[in-house]
């Protein structure tokens, strides 16, 4: 049995569930391609890491359940989850990391529950909380930029630091991660939230080296990795393979927030275009969020599910202990879809809507 997937019965441009997933696949490349550029070639390492684990993973499970599974691999479910676990995860974690998170991913959220269709959590977002729980260490070892690291890195090098933390020429994953000055790099969001527990004010972080005053205090590789994945995620709505609705409300939940604590203090709440483009919030917003399965199913649930997001993204790169949220918010809100659904699906005709009673009673 094929999936068909279409927005209503007068949409025309139907396709199936494997058409989907490879244009999902196809709006990934840029922004996998910018990070590669920025990052090097560990991005791609565990990326080929997460396919293969997660193909062995459903193949696995779905043999002992008595499956087809390669009619059920060609709809590259698997290999989106994998993708959108191994980009999120830093570029030289240990090859264990990944392998660890995906079989969580594939294994548990997605085929314990049943497998495609019954998972209620997002599967990529649920194991990478799983991960940054259970290695925090591991998942928080981002490298600098290329252009602001002190030893460069190529191919070769990614894969012998994945797999033995030290790269062909014998250096540390420790000496990798340090920048220019030898000082270890960590993100923009991290920067300047350690900066405001310092005592420092927002301008003041945005002073660090990871930042180009050019383009007002942004990390200049995180924006362009964020401009790269909304010109994949715009390219999806364009084909109408997700809707705009998630999306949207997401980056407007986060940005009335986050202009809002702006006004009321500049100097301790980071501006509206800083939380935008730093961090993974438009990946998520796009790409992650939008998954039909555990998203709300309707128009005006999914704008409550977005926008809910956004705020607790908010809140918990404001005052929480993680600099970035994206994966807590999606997990968060993915338990709250069978309430908002439940208040927010049309009426059936000839029955009141859901969550009111009927007044009126019977009359004979």
């Amino acid at each position: 049995m094929n999936f068909k997937l279409a927005s209503s019965p007068h949409q025309h441009a139907h396709r199936d569930l494997g058409q989907v997933m490879k244009l999902v696949l196809f709006a990934l490349i840029p922004g996998i391609l910018m990070q590669t550029w920025f990052f090097g070639w560990g991005t791609i390492v565990q990326i080929m890491l997460a396919i293969i684990t997660a193909t062995v993973t459903e193949a696995a499970i779905l043999e002992l359940r008595k499956r087809d599974f390669e009619k059920a691999l060609k709809d590259y479910s698997a290999m989106v989850t994998a993708i959108l676990l191994a980009i999120s995860i830093p570029p030289f974690a240990p090859w264990w990391v990944i392998v660890i998170g995906t079989f969580f991913a594939i294994a548990v959220v997605k085929q314990l529950y049943g497998g495609l269709g019954f998972n209620i959590f997002n599967p990529a977002m649920a194991a990478y909380v799983m991960l940054l729980v259970s290695f925090p260490v591991q998942m928080t070892q981002w490298l600098p930029p290329n252009n602001l690291a002190q030893y460069s890195h190529n191919f070769w090098d990614a894969v012998s630091a994945i797999f033995t933390q030290y790269s062909v020429e014998g250096f540390s994953l420790g000496q990798l991660q340090t920048d220019i000055d030898g000082v270890t790099m960590a993100t923009p969001l991290d920067t300047v939230k350690t900066s405001l527990t310092q005592g420092f004010t927002y301008s003041e972080g945005l002073e660090h080296k990871i930042f180009d005053s050019v383009v007002s205090g942004l990390g200049v590789a995180s924006s362009w990795i964020s401009l790269a994945y909304l010109a994949g995620g715009l390219y999806l709505i364009k084909l109408k393979v997700i809707n705009w609705h998630i999306p949207t409300s997401i980056i407007a939940g986060l940005f009335v927030c986050a202009s809002v604590m702006s006004l009321v203090d500049s100097d301790l709440f980071p501006s509206n275009i800083f939380h935008l483009l730093n961090g993974s919030i438009i990946i998520g917003a796009f790409f992650i969020a939008t998954d039909p399965v555990s998203a709300a199913t309707t128009n005006k649930g999914r704008l409550i599910f977005g926008a809910a997001i956004g705020c607790w993204v908010y809140i918990i790169r404001t005052w929480g202990g993680y600099p970035d949220a994206i994966a807590f918010a999606v997990v968060i809100m993915n338990m709250a879809v069978p309430l908002i659904d439940y208040y927010t699906r049309p009426r059936t005709y000839g029955h009141p809507a859901s969550g009111t009673k009927n007044t009126k009673g019977n009359q004979s």
